[in-house]
This record gives structure tokens, C-alpha cells and sequence, in this order.
């Protein structure tokens, strides 16, 4: 019956046409549909190329714009990327990066990021992106992530040591770009060492200055046209170091008073007093980076091992650790820091250069001073509870000190730091023996304890501390951490008074507990009505 469609039951039945099993595909519209060629899937607008050819945006970049000329820099690399895409389009739009090293990566660089924002915009100005060569967009392997992101915004990169576009889908291109990589990471490296090599032959050899600040004590003043004759024509001219009036007598004290047995604490500590200029508040211009106003034990412990206050010029005592995870890839760098050189790859000069605040002996004898003394019978000292007892008066930890056989522990309120404390007790001392025994008397959980050693582990366990106050006075308390309060604001040294300077207030530290911590580990006070018996002597 025409015009009638079967049932689904005879469709079922009737039978269907045998599949041709030729071994190769039927002259047929799948086989066209395959052969023909296919439009890979970018993003952006389908746009015909514009009748002047492709449309290119340029890209160049300098590392340093204080020893480079950005203008020239800018026409050499426009000029050689002008004359890649000759005849085959023309550049419309320029990204050029000024002091941004290769190491970084493009989003990290000003205008190549501004490129990449660009290249994803649909309605791009610009087709393809050109530069002068290699070493100007990428460094070790970031060509193929970047151009590999480029292609997927429908954007081409031409390089000239490919001769046009690159395309990763070719092993020879990708091969091309690894050899370029490890090229200019090599060509890096080796401009390093030469340059080093250099600054270490002319340290040692000529006793050049090479730069930086002059140490506390010195000045810089001129040393005659630079010793190429090519930088002297251009009015260049060198520097060296020549005796401060002002704090030269400074070092040369003291360098003193650490030759006559003084402490590193004692000496930060008298120049307080005596109001003396620290580097830091001496010269604001040259030394920005340092907050401090007051002469601390860091900053007399660095100018006593300086070795250039003997007259010859140092180089290389510091590095710039950039900590890469990755060697050699600074975008694996957990941010730069200075870290000191092995004393043997210190740079010393042969001859003396400038005016010495020191002698060679006395520098090398104030080197062997030390602040840790050895008992006269030769034998060790343990103190258990040392960091663990803090002073009630001046908040400083109490430090060890043999008495009568015994180890003890005192504190005499900054006499042995670059500070000392307000009004209060002369010092506060209390016996080991005492201590752990007044403590075992009035603390339960300390009753259960054998000894020092076991009260010592006991309270780091808790985070505990005790706080010692005046006489037979025990508080045992939860430690909190230093609340740091804001470095004083120096004003304009005075030329007139240039030595009177602020010092900052003492730290205080917190003793707010949680209350866990309060339920946990109530406070104890202690008030033993016999006071210490053995005093010690100040000093």
C-alpha cells in the first residue's frame, strides 16, 4: 500500500543493506569531508587581512635605563624588526619594557603584560607580534609558554633566527627556541662571571672603590679621572675613602675600648649615653635603609669585624641570595636576601688605599675577644633554667651566674645591654637551689618534680615562664610574644649638636593569657619574707 508507513515490528523484519568491507574509504561526501582542510578554532573575529598586509605590534625591552639609552636601544630593535616584516606588513602598535630584566616573566613586565591584555582582546589592533631577537622577549624557557598563549589568541610571533613566523607544531622550530633558551641563559652566566672576575681583579690589584656607602668613620672624596680613558674623557671620575672629622674618633674609641676588654653590650650602651651619632641617624641621606637611631649590639658587632678600618678596601663580603627553588630560574625565587660570604672569598686589597682607624694587629686582636668566659678551673657550667626566668623590673631575661659553687641567675637591668632599665632595684638574683625550692613549696604540679632539669622541661612544655620581682617574689606565667612598637621619628640632625639624639622606649612584652591558659595554669605568687642571702658584687 503506497504512502503508508510500516509498523515498527516491520521495520524490525526487514532486512538491511551489508556494509561494503573494502579495506579503504568509498569515494564518498565522508571521505571529502576529511580530506578537505580544517580551520583550527581560535578566539577572536574572523577578519580578512587588510590589503597593506599583516598588522604587527612590536616589542622590545632594555635591562637598565641608568647605563643604557633607551631612545638608541628602542631604534636599533625597531629597525631590525622593521626589516623581518618588510615587504610582508607593517608595525601599527609598539610595547617596549624599560629596566625589566629578561628573568621576568611577561606578566611581571609592564608592557609585555600590557601585550597579553591586548592580544585577548577580539578587537585586537594588530595580527602578529615581531621582535629584534630572541634575547629581547625571552630568557632559558619562557618562549614556548608565552608564544604557545599568543597562538591561542590567533596571534603569531616572528622572530628573525627563524625568519619569520614560529610554529611550535614544527620539531625544528621547538628545537630552535631550546637552543636560543639555554644560549642566552649561557650567555647570562658567563657575562657574571667575567664581571665578577673583573671587580675582583680590580679591588685586589688597584684598591678601586667600587661603590656603596662609606663605612662609619669615612667619606668619600675624589681620587682623580677614572683610569679608562674613555670614561675620564666623558668628566668621569673615581672616589676613594678619606678620614669623617666628625666620626673617625668615634671608631677609633671603640676599637679602644674593645681592646681593653669592654663587652660589644657595654660599648653600644656608652655611646648612648654619650649621645653619639649611630651610622643610622648620622647620615640619613647615604643610609635610608636603616631605622635604627640608636647604637645597638649588631651595630657594634659589624663595625668591630669590618676589615676596611685597617686601611685596605673589601669586596665582596655580601651576597644577594635569591633563593630559587629552581637553579638558575629566578621565577622560582622566594624573594632576595643578603647573605654573608665565606671569609675566605672576601676580596682584600693588596696595598692600603685609604687612612686606617686600626692597625693590622690590633684589628686581628680585637677579632679573638670574645664575650663567653672560661671558668679558671677549666670545667663546664650548666645553668637548666637559662631563657626561662624573665625579670619583673625590666622585662629582660635573667642570665647565668656561678656563685659559691652553685649556678645562680640575675639581672641587673640593662648594665650588660645597649640599654639599661628605669628606677628600680639595683638587681635581682636568685639561686637555683632557691628558686626551684621556693617554686616546689607553693606550686602543686612542681611538687611532683625532681629537679631543675625537670622544672626547666615542664615549663617549655606549658610555654611557661617565671617572672622574677623583688625580693622572694615567684610568678609563673603563659609567655606571649613582643609586641613591637614603632621606631621613633628622627628629625634633621642639628649641625650645631649633631650628638643630641632620642633614644626609643624600652619594648614591653605582653603578658595577656588565654583562658584556657588561665584555667589550665592559674598564676602562683610566691612571697619568700627571707631574702637573698649571698649578693653579688656589681661590677
Amino acid at each position: 500500500m503506497s504512502g503508508v508507513l510500516p509498523w515498527p515490528n516491520e521495520l524490525i523484519a526487514m532486512p538491511s543493506p551489508a556494509p561494503t568491507r573494502t579495506g579503504a574509504l568509498s569515494d564518498g561526501a565522508l571521505t571529502a569531508w576529511l580530506q578537505a582542510p580544517g580551520a583550527r578554532r581560535v578566539r577572536g573575529r574572523d577578519r580578512p587581512v587588510p590589503s597593506g598586509g599583516t598588522r604587527f605590534a612590536f616589542y622590545g625591552r632594555i635591562s637598565t635605563a641608568r647605563f643604557q639609552d633607551p631612545v638608541s636601544s628602542r631604534a636599533w630593535q625597531l629597525e631590525a624588526a622593521g626589516r623581518l616584516v618588510a615587504g610582508r606588513g607593517h608595525i601599527v602598535v609598539e610595547f617596549f619594557d624599560t629596566a625589566a630584566s629578561r628573568s621576568l616573566p611577561w606578566v611581571r613586565r609592564p608592557e609585555a603584560a600590557a601585550l597579553l591584555v591586548a592580544a585577548a582582546d577580539p578587537d585586537r589592533e594588530f595580527d602578529a607580534v615581531v621582535v629584534a631577537e630572541f634575547e629581547r622577549a625571552f630568557a632559558a624557557g619562557q618562549a614556548q609558554p608565552v608564544i604557545a598563549q599568543l597562538n591561542a589568541y590567533g596571534v603569531q610571533v616572528w622572530l628573525p633566527e627563524a625568519r619569520g613566523p614560529v610554529d611550535l607544531g614544527e620539531p625544528e622550530h621547538r628545537a630552535l627556541l631550546m637552543m636560543l633558551g639555554h644560549q642566552s641563559e649561557r650567555e647570562v652566566l658567563r657575562n657574571r662571571s667575567r664581571t665578577t672576575a673583573a671587580m675582583a681583579a680590580q679591588v685586589r690589584e688597584q684598591g678601586r672603590m667600587l661603590g656603596g656607602r662609606p663605612p662609619y668613620g669615612y667619606q668619600l672624596v675624589d681620587a682623580g679621572p677614572h683610569p679608562n680613558l674613555v670614561h675620564a674623557m666623558w668628566g668621569r671620575r673615581q672616589r676613594r675613602l678619606n678620614l669623617d672629622p666628625v666620626t673617625a674618633p668615634h671608631v677609633r674609641w671603640i676599637f679602644a675600648r674593645r681592646l681593653e676588654g669592654f663587652s660589644q653590650a657595654a660599648i653600644a650602651r656608652m655611646l648612648n649615653e654619650r649621645r653619639v651619632p649611630s651610622p643610622g641617624a648620622y647620615d640619613r641621606i647615604r643610609n635610608p635603609h636603616r631605622q635604627q637611631t640608636v647604637w645597638t649590639l649588631r651595630t657594634v658587632a659589624a663595625l668591630l669585624a669590618n676589615p676596611r678600618y685597617t686601611g685596605r678596601q673589601v669586596w665582596n663580603r655580601q651576597y644577594t641570595d635569591h633563593r630559587e627553588a629552581v637553579p638558575g630560574d629566578k621565577r622560582s625565587s622566594l624573594g632576595p636576601v643578603r647573605v654573608w660570604s665565606d671569609r675566605s672569598d672576601w676580596v682584600v686589597s693588596n696595598e692600603y688605599t685609604h687612612p686606617a682607624l686600626v692597625s693590622d694587629e690590633d684589628f686581628a686582636v680585637a677579632q679573638q675577644i670574645t664575650a663567653i668566659g672560661l671558668p679558671d678551673d677549666g670545667t663546664s657550667r650548666r645553668y637548666a633554667l637559662t631563657g626561662l626566668l624573665v625579670c619583673a623590673v625590666c622585662e629582660r631575661r635573667l642570665e647565668g651566674h656561678w656563685v659559691h659553687g652553685n649556678p645562680g641567675y640575675r639581672c641587673r637591668h640593662g648594665s650588660t645591654s645597649a640599654h639599661r632599665a628605669g628606677v628600680g632595684p639595683k638587681w635581682v638574683y636568685w639561686s637555683q637551689v632557691r628558686l626551684f625550692r621556693t617554686l616546689r613549696e607553693a606550686h602543686r604540679d612542681v611538687a611532683l618534680l625532681g629537679g631543675p632539669e625537670d622544672l626547666a622541661a615542664y615549663l617549655r612544655a606549658g610555654d611557661l615562664l617565671v617572672v622574677c620581682g623583688g625580693p622572694g617574689t615567684l610568678v609563673i606565667e603563659a609567655t606571649a610574644p613582643v609586641e613591637d612598637e614603632s621606631e621613633p621619628v628622627l628629625d634633621e640632625p642639628d649641625n650645631e649638636t649633631p650628638q643630641q639624639l632620642p633614644l626609643p622606649p624600652r619594648p614591653r612584652r605582653s603578658t595577656g593569657r588565654s583562658t584556657w591558659e588561665a584555667a589550665r595554669f592559674p598564676r602562683q605568687v610566691m612571697n619568700d619574707k627571707t631574702p637573698a642571702r649571698h649578693h653579688v658584687k656589681r661590677e
